[in-house]
């Protein structure tokens, strides 16, 4: 099954028309059926949550997959290290990606950086390689970046199909990374990858954030699910409450 990536209208930071998107951290198909049935625009399925998240099993991609409309961007991740790979990594990256292709998985999720801190171009040519078709987005590697803003600008530069990039602006949180991600954001009305804010998303804070970012997507995990814990399940209604904050005109 494949899914169509669905683009809505935008509010740039001029203050153009938009409707904002929501991405959803799910680990397994409950997950993602709650999510889908209140609201998600689209998924992040990972593993090990509490290792920053890593490749599901291709038995979890398949019935996640299969179980929901709305589109699925799967983790390619093989160890939580680092994100600096080995050529056994993209080895092992490589068959992870060809098996989310046959699924009919909407993309995947990848990112990785040299030992000094850089982006690793010559790597993420090979996973675009790998992942034609597939829509990709840079994940928090971005974060351990000596400089996010300059790394994103890189990604820009090169103009490399890379979808979007999941960011806090290089800090523990959104809420720290402000400065940063409006950085990113303002960079980005010149084209180049959709600037994603995530970590540490709530429905608390969701409004002063959207209201200081107006983000074309936000990327939600724990902030979704009963007590902020991804101990405990999806909670239907803050989903809905977070659609109605950033999807306001």
């Amino acid at each position: 099954m494949s899914h169509d990536k669905v683009n809505l209208p935008n509010k740039d930071m001029q203050g153009v028309d938009q409707v904002s998107e929501l991405e959803v951290i799910v680990l397994n198909e409950e997950d993602a059926r709650v999510a889908e049935a209140s609201g998600a625009d689209r998924l992040e399925l990972v593993t090990a949550i509490g290792e920053g998240g890593l490749t599901p099993s291709y038995n979890v991609i398949d019935k996640v997959v299969n179980r929901v409309k709305i589109p699925v961007q799967v983790m390619v991740r093989p160890h939580s290290f680092s994100f600096v790979y080995s050529e056994t990594d993209i080895q092992q990256m490589r068959k992870d990606i060809e098996i989310v292709k046959q699924i009919g998985a909407n993309g995947i999720v990848f990112g990785s950086l040299t030992e000094n801190g850089e982006l690793n171009t010559s790597m993420l040519k090979q996973v675009l390689e790998f992942s034609d078709g597939l829509s990709v987005t840079f994940h928090r590697a971005i974060d351990e970046a000596n400089d996010p803003v300059a790394l994103y600008k890189d990604l820009q530069s090169s103009h490399m199909k890379v979808d979007r990039i999941l960011t806090s602006g290089g800090a523990a949180n959104v809420r720290m990374g402000l400065q940063k991600l409006k950085a990113m954001l303002e960079s980005q009305q010149n084209g180049g990858p959709t600037v994603m804010p995530g970590a540490g998303l709530t429905l608390d804070n969701i409004e002063d954030i959207h209201g200081e970012l107006k983000a074309r997507e936000y990327h939600f995990g724990s902030g979704v699910r009963k007590q902020n814990h991804f101990q405990f399940g999806i909670e239907p209604k803050k989903i809905e409450e977070i659609k109605g904050i950033i999807t306001q005109r």
